[in-house]
């Protein structure tokens, strides 16, 4: 085998891994995420998984980024080309409840569920996820505010607490969805963000 081939297979097992690895966490949470259970799935050894990694918080690190990529993918990338301002604030967050609404991990909000993991922890999986959490937060403030420039929005409106609020109720979609199984809950998430954003 080549060199170009050895890496290139090696960087499709990494990514076989990783995908796996992102469904079972979505589930069973990052902590249950084991180098034996993806070993057995993926019909490895144990070494083999753990090459790709060099540890398990290495493992977990590689997991949040992919889930940060599968969110960009499936929520901000679909606003992409429409224009600033309250329009595209509303196609953010028809994208979001989408996103939860289609189940595209079968547990629902990976970073809702790791963040209740490791809030109370610390370490570099821990920084990985309050930093995501915050560029997502970061990223919502700037289209709030962009859409306060337009005049969409009311000159007063505190961008900070409007984040606040929509981040509130996506956070009580996915418990709905994942605890409940609220099939009206998306539909709910729905009225609440258009009365949140008309009543500014």
């Amino acid at each position: 085998m080549s060199p170009r081939n050895s890496v290139l297979e090696a960087s499709l097992t990494r990514q076989r891994i990783v995908d796996r690895g992102l469904m079972l966490a979505s589930v069973d949470g990052l902590e249950g995420l084991t180098i034996g259970r993806l070993a057995t799935e993926l019909g490895m050894s144990k070494a083999g998984v753990l090459g790709h990694f060099g540890t398990k918080e290495g493992l977990q690190l590689a997991v949040v980024d992919a889930a940060a990529e599968l969110f960009a993918r499936e929520v901000p990338q679909h606003a992409r080309g429409v224009p600033p301002g309250l329009t595209h604030l509303h196609t953010l967050c028809e994208a979001w409840v989408s996103y939860l609404e289609r189940e595209v991990l079968p547990g629902g909000c990976f970073f809702t569920a790791a963040a209740a993991e490791f809030d109370g922890r610390s370490g570099p999986v821990r920084d990985a996820i309050a930093g995501m959490d915050a560029l997502w937060r970061r990223d919502l403030g700037i289209h709030i505010r962009r859409a306060i420039t337009a005049g969409d929005l009311p000159a007063d409106t505190d961008p900070d607490q409007l984040v606040y609020e929509l981040v509130g109720i996506v956070l009580a979609l996915n418990h709905s969805l994942q605890l409940h199984h609220d099939k009206q809950a998306p539909a709910r998430a729905r009225r609440a963000m258009q009365r949140l954003l008309r009543n500014r």
